[in-house]
């Protein structure tokens, strides 16, 4: 199943640097593991945010769900997601 997921990051400005450093790794490390695994399919920023939009390729929603609570930065963002289905007009299809 295919869903656009859009996540806008929010950390507390009072973080500490060593514990935003940490964080911001973790989070890079499992992303890229994710989309190494094909599960994480696509990542574009949100120009002037920190925020960005990603398509997920998952067996469930309740797989989705497991996959974005156990980001690091999970507890700093605000999430929205959307299934998503082939379009009758698309070209290609996958």
């Amino acid at each position: 199943m295919l869903f656009h997921v859009r996540m806008t990051v929010n950390l507390p400005h009072d973080m500490p640097e060593t514990a935003r450093v940490d964080i911001l790794a973790r989070e890079k490390a499992y992303a890229q593991d994710l989309q190494r695994a094909g599960t994480w399919r696509a990542l574009w920023r949100v120009v002037g945010k920190y925020e960005n939009i990603s398509i997920f390729d998952v067996e469930s929603p309740a797989h989705l769900h497991d996959i974005l609570s156990a980001l690091p930065l999970f507890p700093y963002m605000e999430i929205t997601v959307e299934a998503l289905c082939t379009h009758p007009s698309a070209l290609e299809h996958d």
